[in-house]
């Protein structure tokens, strides 16, 4: 339902941009999200865009560095990371739900993407 891709290693103050490709069921009128898990921690919530792109929310740790947007044409979500710092090191998730709000939950979502791992070396 979801595909996940453009990670990698990267030096800190970089920029890496992930994308994430969602089937028309899972990306119709919903929710699309970023979480994240770095190693040993729990998945943490990065940030979300509502169906029209009107609305995003994001984590205190990635606001004014991270930003998400959306093209409905081609069912695709993106993540663009700026300034990276080795603390974003994690494995990236890209997540939708049915609904017109976005959830910083993690249980709140329908349909995972399989991960796509960013390293930021220092």
């Amino acid at each position: 339902q979801l595909q996940a891709s453009g990670g990698g290693l990267v030096q800190a103050e970089g920029s890496l941009r992930l994308s994430c490709a969602a089937s028309r069921r899972a990306s119709s009128r919903n929710v699309m999200a970023w979480f994240r898990q770095a190693p040993g921690k729990e998945r943490d919530f990065v940030g979300g865009i509502n169906y029209s792109g009107s609305s995003t929310y994001y984590a205190d740790s990635v606001k004014d560095r991270f930003t998400i947007s959306r093209d409905n044409a081609k069912n695709t979500v993106y993540l663009q990371m700026n300034s990276l710092k080795p603390e974003d090191t994690a494995v990236y998730y890209c997540a939708t739900r049915r609904a017109d709000w976005i959830s910083a939950l993690e249980g709140d979502y329908d349909y995972w993407g399989q991960g796509t791992l960013v390293t930021v070396s220092s």
